[in-house]
C-alpha cells in the first residue's frame, strides 16, 4: 500500500497525489499538529474550516472506500514519523505543498512528491517566464496566461481587441437605490457541529465570532457557492469590483477564495463555469475579464512569486518599520476611523472581506503608520478564512507593505482619505474628514500619507513612478503641521484612541 500525505489545504480528489489514488492500492494519512493549532491565536472561524473541511473530506474518502489514518501529534513532522515507525517500509507520497515550511519537512522526511496541478501554471512554468525579465509586470505575466491558456481569446488577440477593462471596473458604490444579491448561507451538519462544539471546549487560543453557516466545509457547498456566483453576480462584478458599500459585506465578489485555497474547486473549473456562463451573452465582457484576470493572473501570479523568490524573501523590511501590530486590528472599538472600525468588525464577524479593504484600508494603514511587516504577516495570516502562506506572503511584503524594496510592484500602494472616501462609503459617519490633513478632525490617512512620503523621500527618490507624488508634497503649505499632527495620530494609534 501506498500512503497519501493530505494536509488541510490539499482537499482535492482529482489533482496531485490523489488523482490516481484508489482505495486497493493507498491509504490516506492526515495529521492534526498541536503546535500549528495552539501556537497562535486563531480567527474562530479559520480554525473551524481547516478542521471542518478536513474531516469532510476524510468521511468522503472513506465512504469511497479508502483507509484514512487519522494521527494526533505535535506537529505534521512527528505525525509522519509516528506513522512510518508504525508502518515500517512504506511508500509515502504528497502533492508538492503549499508552503515553504512544509516543503522542507517533505524534502528533509523523502517524501515523493507529484506536481500540484490545481493551479494553472506550475512552479516551473512560471520561472521559465519570469527568466531574464528586468521586472515581473503582472500585467505581461496576465496576457501571457491569457494567449497560453486561451481564455476570451480570438485566435491570437483578446476578445474585444483589450486585454485588461480594469479602467471599467473602477465605479463608486452606487448611492441608493441598488440591490445588492444576498451570498448563500450552508447549514451545519453533524461533523460542523461537532468541530464548533470541539472548538467552544477547547483551551485554543481564538478570535473573532464562533462559526456560523457564512462558510461551507465541502466540495458541494463550494460547488454551490459558484453557482450562485455565476447566476446572480458574476454579471455585477466588474464595475463595482473595487467599491466598498455598506449595505453588504460581499458586493458582488465570488467569496470562492477560500475554497481555492483548500482544495475543494479547483481554478479550471471555476474559469470553464465563468466562461460558459459568459457565454449565455448576458455577463458584459468587463466583468468576465475582471474576473478571469483574478484567477488566472493575479492568483497565478502570487504563487508563482512565492515559489520564485528565496525563502528569506518574508523577512525584507526595506522602509525599517518596526512599529507593533496596531491595536484596532484585534479590537475595533480601539479606533475612531469608521472604515477601519467597520472593517475590522466584518473580519471580526466572517475573516473575510475583499481586496480593496485588504490593499487599501489594511495594508495602506499598516504601511503609512510603520508596521512591522512580518507582526502584520503574521496577523494576517491568522485572521483571514482564505489565509495560505503563498498568499500572504507575497502580498503583503510585496504590495501592500512593500518591504521588498519594490522586488514585486514599481510603487508603495499609498492613498489618503480622498480615494477612500471615494470608493467607500465610510467617511460620512466618521468625525474625522478626509480633505483635511491638519487639526484634530484630519483623516488619519491623508496626514500619515503626506507624513509618510516626507519620511521616506530618500528611499523612493530614484523612482519615476512617484515623481507626481514628491511634486505635490513640495507643494504643501503647512507640511511642518502635517508632521506634528502625523506624530499625534501615530502615538493615538498605538495608543488605541484615533
Amino acid at each position: 500500500m501506498i500512503t497519501v500525505v493530505v494536509p488541510y489545504d490539499q482537499l482535492s480528489r482529482t489533482h496531485g497525489a490523489m488523482a490516481n489514488a484508489q482505495p486497493s492500492t493507498h491509504r490516506i494519512l492526515m495529521i492534526e499538529s498541536s503546535s500549528m493549532l495552539s501556537s497562535r491565536t486563531w480567527h474562530a472561524q479559520r480554525l473551524f474550516l481547516l478542521l471542518s473541511a478536513s474531516e469532510h473530506f476524510a468521511v468522503e474518502l472513506e465512504t469511497e472506500g479508502f483507509t484514512v489514518h487519522r494521527v494526533r501529534a505535535s506537529s505534521l513532522r512527528a505525525g509522519i514519523q509516528e506513522f512510518r515507525t508504525a508502518h515500517p517500509g512504506q511508500e509515502i507520497i504528497a502533492t508538492q505543498p503549499r508552503s515553504r515550511k512544509l516543503q522542507s519537512v517533505f524534502e528533509e522526511l523523502h517524501i515523493d512528491l507529484f506536481v500540484d496541478d490545481s493551479f494553472l501554471t506550475t512552479r516551473e512554468q512560471f520561472a521559465s517566464w519570469a527568466a531574464g525579465r528586468k521586472s515581473l509586470t503582472q500585467e505581461h505575466f496576465y496576457r501571457w496566461q491569457r494567449n497560453r491558456l486561451g481564455y476570451l481569446m480570438q485566435g491570437s488577440a483578446p476578445l474585444g481587441d483589450v486585454w485588461n477593462l480594469d479602467s471599467e471596473n473602477r465605479l463608486p458604490p452606487p448611492k441608493s437605490g441598488y440591490e445588492w444579491p444576498t451570498p448563500p448561507t450552508f447549514e451545519s451538519d453533524e461533523i460542523d457541529r461537532r468541530v464548533a462544539d470541539r472548538l467552544s471546549n477547547s483551551e485554543y487560543s481564538l478570535w473573532g465570532s464562533p462559526a456560523d453557516e457564512t462558510w461551507a466545509t465541502t466540495r458541494a457547498g463550494a460547488l454551490q457557492q459558484l453557482r450562485w456566483f455565476l447566476t446572480n453576480s458574476l454579471a455585477g462584478f466588474g464595475p463595482y469590483e473595487d467599491a466598498m458599500p455598506k449595505e453588504t459585506w460581499s458586493a458582488h465578489h465570488s467569496m470562492l477564495s477560500p475554497y481555492l485555497n483548500l482544495g475543494l474547486i479547483s481554478p479550471q473549473e471555476v474559469c470553464d463555469a465563468a466562461i460558459e456562463r459568459f457565454d449565455q451573452g448576458d455577463v458584459p465582457l468587463a466583468s468576465i475579464e475582471g474576473f478571469i484576470r483574478q484567477i488566472i493572473g493575479w492568483r497565478e501570479y502570487i504563487n508563482g512569486v512565492y515559489w520564485l523568490f528565496p525563502a528569506q524573501y518574508e523577512q525584507n523590511n526595506f522602509l525599517s518599520a518596526h512599529r507593533p501590530l496596531l491595536p484596532l486590528f484585534e479590537d475595533p472599538t480601539a479606533t475612531k476611523m469608521a472604515c477601519m472600525k467597520s472593517t475590522v468588525s466584518d473580519i471580526e464577524q466572517r475573516g473575510w472581506v475583499h481586496h480593496i479593504p485588504r490593499l487599501m484600508l489594511l495594508s495602506n494603514l499598516a504601511l503609512l503608520s510603520g508596521v512591522d511587516p512580518q507582526e502584520f504577516l503574521g496577523w494576517m495570516r491568522r485572521m483571514f478564512i482564505d489565509a495560505a502562506d503563498w498568499v500572504m506572503v507575497p502580498n503583503v511584503i510585496g504590495m501592500g507593505l512593500h518591504a521588498d524594496d519594490g522586488t514585486m510592484m514599481t510603487k508603495p500602494y499609498i492613498a489618503g482619505g480622498a480615494y477612500i472616501k471615494r470608493m467607500g462609503q465610510f467617511c460620512n459617519d466618521c468625525q474625522y474628514k478626509p480633505a483635511l490633513r491638519v487639526g484634530d478632525q484630519a483623516c488619519p490617512f491623508t496626514t500619515l500619507y503626506w507624513d509618510f512620503l516626507d519620511r521616506h523621500q530618500s528611499d523612493f527618490a530614484g523612482n519615476h513612478r512617484m515623481v507626481q507624488q514628491f511634486a505635490g508634497l513640495r507643494k504643501l503649505n503647512n507640511l511642518e503641521d502635517v508632521k506634528a499632527r502625523a506624530h499625534e495620530v501615530l502615538s493615538g494609534l498605538s495608543d488605541g484612541i484615533v
